[in-house]
């Protein structure tokens, strides 16, 4: 059986941790197991439990102690991750070998990463040499974008290569005022958002710059993002069910009956069906 993986990006701040943790909350709640690897070498701590750790192979301090190499803390996070794409093996022993695992890889933060360094697109080639189905995950701060963002999510998906699913991340931080004028971000159209911020572009030079990223956007037409409101269960579940369908999640399961519940099947939403399925 296939093994599924999502690979949670995002820039530093983007809530990839927060993320991994609301997800091991939601799935727990559906009666499914999920595990996270930490791909982070800088990171300090967890709300959750990690299956590996990657600070185990290698850390951000111990290369920037390292007087022959003299690297500062985003360079030492670079040779980091350089290290852990030459030592793979490392990654499938603490892996090991179980069907229809789930797991969550939290990836550091640093967008070149996902733009032009090889590294994340030789772990998904490595990910889908095990069997596993991928899926990136990018996450981007609502309150601190959008055409930056857009192109970073963008980058990642020409990049990576995978389906991938963009979450704008940190909703439940917004007031409902801020989350109604939002929405126009979630699928942007991005020749009118210019035409309405083109009064406020002053200098010719940038409205040209701003012009063609936004025709450049445009064009590939690939970029939407999903709400992720953290107390919110149902967009929760909608963000899941999205990741699962990309990675057919859940088609090679046996078919079971539900328990008697008294409810026709096809009456039940996400939620409720799945728990049937499982518990039966």
């Amino acid at each position: 059986m296939p093994r599924f993986a999502q690979i949670v990006m995002g820039p530093a701040g983007s809530g990839k941790s927060t993320y991994c943790a609301t997800m091991i909350q939601h799935f727990e709640s559906l009666n499914r197991s999920v595990q996270v690897v930490n791909l982070d070498p800088a990171a300090e701590h967890f709300d959750y439990p990690v299956m590996a750790d990657i600070r185990e192979l290698i850390q951000v301090d111990d290369v920037m102690e390292d007087p022959s190499l003299r690297f500062g803390p985003n360079g030492g996070l670079v040779f980091c991750m350089e290290y852990f794409a030459n030592n793979f093996d490392w990654l499938e022993e603490a892996l090991g070998h179980v069907e229809d695992d789930y797991i969550l890889f939290d990836c550091p933060g640093q967008i070149e990463l996902y733009t032009h360094l090889p590294i994340m697109r030789q772990l998904v080639e490595q990910l889908q040499q095990w069997e596993f189905r991928v899926c990136g995950v990018f996450l981007v701060d609502s309150q601190f974008m959008f055409i930056s963002g857009v192109m970073a999510a963008l980058s990642a998906m020409v990049s990576l290569e995978v389906s991938q699913v963009n979450i704008m991340t940190k909703m439940d931080l917004l007031s409902p005022k801020a989350k109604k004028e939002i929405e126009q971000y979630l699928d942007p159209d991005m020749y009118s958002m210019m035409e309405d911020s083109s009064d406020a572009i002053r200098s010719k030079k940038f409205k040209k710059l701003t012009k063609a990223i936004c025709e450049l956007i445009d064009d590939y037409s690939l970029v939407r993002f999903l709400p992720f409101d953290r107390t919110d269960e149902e967009g929760i579940n909608i963000v899941l069910q999205h990741i699962d369908f990309s990675i057919q999640y859940g088609e090679d399961l046996e078919v079971k009956e539900p328990k008697e519940t008294g409810e026709d099947p096809d009456d039940m939403n996400y939620d409720e069906f799945f728990k049937a399925q499982v518990e039966s």
